[in-house]
């Protein structure tokens, strides 16, 4: 029987066999035992129901579609907004006297925080409070700015700490993912800045010189196992996609502009030492998130692997393979690539099953 289920069965029976089994897990807590049937069944009747009234949880598959295109109207939604407001501003702010200035952007940061507290209360779905949420922190980070230049504040990078700060504060209180990327984009340019400072740069010019980001890229991976974040799911896997994007990125840059490296070497050598970390961090990172059950890791691991491999094979036969040779061989190595992760899956499921 089980060899004539489709691929797509097959996998949602396996995941369906996982899920039953964790809520055996539940139900023997509950003091369950798992003959009991019609008693298993009246009690996730009883949670079915009870879960159906709460506006939060999709207890069917429909209402599971339809969260979905909730879930992406209100991040389009929300971005809309920002940019309306940062556009707004920019059109008439210089038609207001420094008086009104200041008066507006303080209503309007403290406006848009209490709007999102009030809907955080009452919006249990959390999709007007994503949206309150977003021009809020749009809000304050104008409100910054935009007194900065009315007073002729010269631009440093501690601004960025204000508003990563105020972002996590709403990403944590409101359950908000896209404000946690949010403010740890602002942390990891705040690190980077902060760094290039102590070796004599500008901080503007942070970007010339990508090694900056990599003490921002450890420290964000290491927050989760420092942080508990059994309350806040998927902030967690966040932490580290962020970091990852924060050291493979400076890291792909690098192994082809190897000009901007400290390393004293020359570019070509540090392209090339750039080229093998980033084989060499991608098959670890690879290996550690299948090992730990990282899904985000795994992904962006192979993701980059794969893009630091088919750059060098550009770099290497591009110009001197014929064209269909050289796609022939991407395919083969990307033939390799596909064994390779289907034998490290095959042993995490070996392991998993023990």
């Amino acid at each position: 029987m089980d060899d004539s289920l489709s691929r797509t069965e097959a996998q949602q029976r396996a995941d369906d066999i996982h899920a039953f089994r964790r809520e055996q897990a539940r139900l023997a807590a509950d003091g369950l035992a798992a003959a009991d049937a019609a008693a298993i069944r009246a009690h996730h009747d009883a949670l079915l129901a009870r879960f159906a009234a709460r506006p939060d949880v999709d207890t069917t598959q429909r209402a599971r579609q339809l969260t979905l295109g909730l879930r992406i109207a209100s991040f389009l939604g929300a971005l809309a907004l920002a940019a309306s407001v940062f556009f707004l501003f920019r059109q008439y702010w210089p038609l207001f006297p420094e008086t009104v200035q200041v008066i507006v952007l303080a209503g309007a940061s403290l406006g848009t925080l209490a709007l999102t507290a009030w809907l955080h209360r009452r919006d249990a779905s959390g999709y007007f409070t994503k949206l309150a949420a977003l021009v809020a922190f749009a809000c304050f980070v104008l409100n910054l700015s935009l007194l900065g230049s009315s007073f002729n504040i010269t631009p440093s990078d501690k601004a960025l700490l204000p508003w990563a700060a105020f972002a996590l504060l709403l990403a944590y209180t409101c359950e908000l993912r896209l404000l946690l990327v949010a403010g740890l984009v602002c942390i990891t340019g705040f690190i980077a800045a902060r760094v290039g400072s102590w070796s004599g740069m500008y901080w503007l010019s942070v970007g010339e010189r990508p090694e900056h980001f990599f003490p921002a890229a450890l420290l964000m991976f290491c927050v989760p196992f420092l942080v508990d974040h059994r309350r806040h799911p998927g902030f967690d896997a966040t932490w580290r996609l962020v970091a990852l994007l924060a050291l493979f990125l400076p890291m792909l840059v690098l192994s082809n502009w190897g000009r901007a490296s400290y390393l004293p070497f020359d570019a070509d050598v540090v392209e090339g030492v750039y080229q093998l970390g980033g084989f060499v961090a991608g098959g670890l990172l690879t290996w550690l998130g299948a090992r730990r059950g990282w899904p985000e890791v795994m992904n962006t691991a192979v993701v980059f692997f794969v893009i630091f491999l088919y750059t060098k094979l550009f770099d290497w036969w591009w110009a001197v393979m014929p064209k269909f040779l050289f796609f022939l061989v991407l395919g083969l190595v990307a033939l390799l690539v596909i064994l390779v992760l289907k034998r490290l899956r095959a042993v995490t499921q070996t392991e998993g099953g023990r």
